[in-house]
């Protein structure tokens, strides 16, 4: 196990995930400032559709301070939870009369870091 500085934290991003930036904050909103295990209980049971690429990326976080910082999974809490608005794709629907109506598909940015909780 390799020896880390106290203020180090892994960080990892999901790119371009599709969602509204809003209903992604509202889950992060909850798993912030906690710790790895509760966090997993708490997305696994959350009813929104989000929670499934946060999990993503919050495994991703961990398996990169396992690896890279040598931190042990167990004692990490989430210390970083943001998710910032990405490109909107643009469709249309047809309407009556020949008009078209346009329809913007949300995505998002989502980063998520870790770090050894602060005695």
């Amino acid at each position: 196990m390799a020896i880390t500085n106290p203020n180090t934290q892994a960080i990892a991003h999901g790119r371009y995930i599709r969602g509204s930036v809003s209903k992604v904050r509202r889950v992060l909103d909850q798993i912030r400032g906690r710790t790895y295990r509760d966090a997993l209980i708490m997305l696994e049971f959350m009813p929104y559709r989000s929670t499934g690429p946060i999990t993503k990326v919050l495994r991703s976080a961990v398996a990169n301070a396992e690896n890279n910082l040598g931190l042990d999974p167990s004692s990490l809490v989430i210390s970083q939870a943001s998710a910032d608005m990405g490109p909107s794709m643009k469709r249309f629907r047809p309407r009556a009369q020949g008009r078209a109506f346009a329809i913007k598909k949300q995505t998002c940015h989502i980063t998520i870091g870790v770090a050894a909780p602060s005695a």
